[in-house]
């Protein structure tokens, strides 16, 4: 159901401002409006600006020091020193109380990010030595400086690496040159090649090491190629030492991650403060604030404002009926699961009446005839269950887990109706007709009008019109809650008869339902009357043309409606290929376990095993989303207005913590 909203109007003092909104936070039931433009006030000024900077540099200091405390846990063969996760419970005092910390989180974040610095700075460097030491390494077995190998007044010498490939005509090219010398060694990634020519012979000398890919040795001083290498080993080992210390400092500060997450939620609150004052109106000394509440918070609100020591002066009222006001939901522990179904299409107008309950066992009826077996339903039930049962309240896993476990319900119940357990008939009868028999490679069909059709699907196109009679009755009720008797009749209740007499008459027509003639025909009469009736009254409220358009669109809408009833097709689609291959899974399988072969036994459990957790996986998506698709169009295009913005209360919304009493 949706709950009941007042409307609080309040003026105080400027100085009692932050001590106010601390207070109304605490109620967990106030949401701050755009209060109404007044002559003399104007709206106040918040530094929302410079408290979102500073609290985008806290959370970037928790990032590194949750992520540097995490890499130190995994490091760990237990696991020891992980940070707290986000979602723990912090009281209402140990939440305020983070306010007055403010110089002991800056000096920490200065720490975390000086530490950062330091990580980063030796990570670029042990990059940059890194490159230093591939140009060295092939150097580090000559043990003379490297300005030994210089010019001389009738000599040119030259240190460098080849390319291996390229070493073995060179060399034979340069024994053929009787005016010059060389030495050569090996190395990981070439030749070092050390060669003096005379100046004459110099330039045929330069040529062929130049076709040849010869780099020139990049240094030139007084140190030999071991000690430059082992130098840059040296300070390479000295970089990743700083890293290490630095990781390890920044691990060292694991039992700080608690507190600055507190710490960053508390400016969050704050920064949500100031963008709350921006909807006030201010005067010299005086500000004025409107807000919503919950109908059953007010006594809350009062007593918290009457006791806040401040003073203040308030009331509340009801809300022009032209307001738009926000939603708050309020429904049992199994309906609220589903909410986060109709929020992600639209949450519900604020004056209309929450669809939810509705919606939520249709969704679980489908989902349940979707996965159709026992196994999987017991599976989707304590799976689901204990999801639930483990995630923090208002999580969107919570409401997921929760949807899977209700539906699991429903599964089971339309497990036991199609005699299946993990693909298996397990009961001497089937009370439903077969969707698909491996066994025998057929389904059960029905008779209509003189056609086969699989039985399975005309259940499926019944489910889908039943769903639509619900969904006219909701549009009854819904113009009814708002005084409109007759649109409730003509567009909710006409079509409702339509869609029990479609019903009745479909029935009917199915030989293999044995119904009588009579009832046939009286749900055929009851749908002709109701279209008719529905023809002649669409254009009530219209001008001679327009009743007649509308008259016209009425009948016109029945293609529409039949449109709508072949959507429920997809859940015999999707039934039928999760049934099919539950049933290809457990056929093998069993073959293999039974067969006498334990390579095959086992095969055959692993088949088992894998094969049903990859063909629930497959229908819980598919169910979920095309389930999802038959609320949002077929169902909630009938009656639901949505568009409606859920009601979020001052300080409600935390990224890391949970504030209760």
């Amino acid at each position: 159901m949706i709950a009941q909203i007042k409307k609080l109007n309040m003026a105080a003092l400027l100085y009692d401002r932050d001590a106010l909104l601390n207070v109304l936070q605490k109620t967990n039931a106030v949401e701050i409006k755009e209060h109404a433009r007044a002559e003399g006030a104007s709206p106040l000024d918040g530094d929302a600006e410079e408290l979102n900077g500073y609290l985008n540099s806290l959370e970037a200091a928790l990032e590194i020091l949750v992520s540097a405390a995490e890499n130190a846990a995994k490091a760990k063969k237990d696991g020891a020193g992980a940070p707290v996760k986000d979602g723990f419970t912090v009281t209402y005092d140990e939440f305020f109380s983070a306010g007055e910390k403010k110089e002991e989180m800056d000096a920490l974040v200065a720490h975390i990010n000086e530490l950062a610095d330091k990580k980063n700075a030796a990570a670029a460097e042990e990059a940059r030595l890194a490159r230093s030491i591939a140009a060295a390494r092939p150097y580090a077995g000559i043990y003379s400086p490297f300005n030994a190998f210089a010019d001389t007044q009738h000599t040119r010498t030259r240190l460098g690496l080849l390319p291996s490939a390229a070493w073995d005509g060179l060399q034979k090219t340069l024994n053929e040159i009787p005016l010059a010398a060389y030495s050569f060694e090996s190395v990981e990634g070439g030749v070092v090649l050390l060669i003096t020519a005379h100046r004459s012979a110099f330039p045929q000398v330069e040529s062929l090491l130049t076709e040849a890919g010869f780099t020139l040795c990049p240094y030139n001083s007084q140190t030999c190629g071991a000690d430059q290498y082992n130098l840059l080993m040296a300070r390479l080992a000295a970089v990743r030492e700083e890293q290490t210390i630095a990781s390890r400092e920044l691990a060292g500060l694991t039992d700080c991650v608690r507190g600055l997450k507190i710490y960053c939620d508390y400016v969050n609150f704050s920064l949500e403060k100031a963008n709350a004052a921006q909807k006030m109106l201010g005067m010299e000394r005086t500000f004025f604030l409107e807000a919503f509440v919950p109908a059953e918070s007010e006594n809350a609100v009062k007593t918290a404002l009457e006791n806040s020591g401040c003073a203040i002066w308030f009331e509340f009222s009801e809300p022009a009926e032209d307001e738009e006001i926000p939603t708050l939901l309020k429904n049992n522990a199994v309906i609220t699961n589903f909410e986060t179904i109709t929020n992600m299409y639209s949450p519900p107008n604020a004056h209309e009446f929450d669809p939810n309950t509705v919606m939520a066992f249709f969704y679980s009826l489908f989902l349940g005839f979707i996965m159709g077996d026992i196994g999987y339903g017991l599976l989707m039930l304590l799976g689901g269950g204990f999801l639930w049962y483990k995630s923090r309240k208002g999580s969107g896993i919570k409401s997921l887990s929760g949807v899977f476990a209700v539906g699991g319900i429903f599964t089971i119940f339309w497990g036991f109706l199609f005699n299946s357990l993990f693909g298996i008939a397990i009961l001497p009868n089937t009370i439903m007709p077969s969707a698909f028999d491996m066994s025998s490679n057929t389904f059960d069909n029905y008779t209509f009008i003189g056609m086969q059709i699989p039985a399975v699907l005309v259940i499926a196109m019944m489910l889908g019109i039943s769903q639509l009679l619900a969904g006219y009755l909701c549009r009854a009720f819904g113009e009814w809650r708002k005084g409109n008797v007759l649109d409730g009749i003509f567009d909710g209740l006409v079509w409702a008869l339509f869609s029990a007499g479609v019903i009745i008459a479909v029935l009917g027509l199915v030989e293999e339902f044995h119904m009588p003639s009579q009832l046939t025909l009286a749900g055929g009469i009851t749908a002709g009357a109701s279209l008719a009736c529905a023809a002649l009254t669409a254009g009530r409220k219209e001008k001679l043309v327009g009743k007649f358009t509308k008259g016209f669109g009425a009948v016109y809408g029945v293609i529409n409606y039949v449109s709508d009833i072949l959507s429920y097709a997809r859940l015999y689609g999707l039934m039928l290929s999760g049934a099919i291959i539950a049933q290809i899974v457990s056929m093998y399988s069993i073959q293999f376990i039974t067969g006498g072969n334990a390579l095959l036994a086992i095969l055959g459990v692993v088949l088992m095993l894998v094969g049903h957790a990859f063909n629930l996986a497959i229908g819980l998506l598919g169910a979920y989303i095309h389930d999802a698709r038959l609320q949002y169009v077929e169902f909630y295009g009938r009656f639901y207005t949505g568009e409606g913005e859920l009601f979020t209360p001052l300080g409600s919304t935390h990224m890391h913590v949970y504030v209760e009493g």
